[in-house]
């Protein structure tokens, strides 16, 4: 939760200066793998940093609002092992993902669609309405990842925290909560292989559950 709670600053801090617009981008490349976990710009994601090593999502903060506590993108109630040094490495070289998956623009295509505009900046002031038609207020939750093994050729891999049992959800007032996840609310299961292409939507779907939230 403190680890939240300084992303959260992060955040409002990183919108004092650009206009009140949380970090979004940058442009998704073309989709070519599912090994690309930012299909199409605005995706919510756990990257940090594209295939290309472009920061990307919570990783934007990297360079000035989180430069000396950037291991506080990394959970310390891991249910796998991560290596926060290791995957900050990869920012600037190749694809990384933290803890938390971070809203972003709220989009859930596989691809962009070069004749649309790309997703517009989202201020914190705001933030518009879910799918459910609620207030977005969750900006970013613990991953509660789960998938088909043979993934991994891909480095699509499980990530879970707290051994499932509680999710930890940062709201844009820069407010902080534990929930309970032991019915698996907060849970993106895709270890049916039919589920997959629904994964970002899935992923919403968690953060459109945590809005309602208190």
């Amino acid at each position: 939760m403190s680890n939240l709670r300084q992303i959260g600053i992060a955040i409002h801090s990183y919108a004092d200066e650009y206009d009140n617009s949380i970090p979004i981008g940058p442009i998704a490349p073309p989709f070519l793998s599912p090994a690309d976990f930012y299909p199409s710009t605005g995706a919510p994601t756990s990257l940090i940093s594209l295939r290309s090593g472009e920061p990307v999502g919570l990783g934007l903060l990297l360079r000035s609002h989180l430069s000396e506590q950037s291991r506080i993108l990394f959970c310390p109630g891991p249910d796998q092992r991560v290596s926060a040094v290791e995957e900050l490495a990869n920012v600037g070289k190749r694809q990384a993902q933290c803890s938390y998956y971070y809203r972003h623009a709220s989009v859930t295509r596989l691809f962009d669609n070069p004749s649309e505009p790309p997703a517009k900046r989202i201020t914190l002031d705001n933030l518009g309405r879910n799918r459910n038609g609620h207030p977005i207020r969750a900006l970013a939750v613990d991953t509660q990842f789960l998938c088909p093994d043979d993934l991994a050729q891909f480095n699509v891999k499980p990530r879970t925290h707290h051994r499932q049992k509680v999710t930890n959800i940062l709201f844009s007032d820069g407010g902080i909560t534990s929930c309970l996840n032991t019915d698996g609310r907060f849970t993106v299961d895709l270890l049916d292989y039919s589920q997959i292409r629904s994964a970002f939507s899935k992923i919403l779907s968690v953060l459109e559950r945590a809005d309602e939230e208190q």
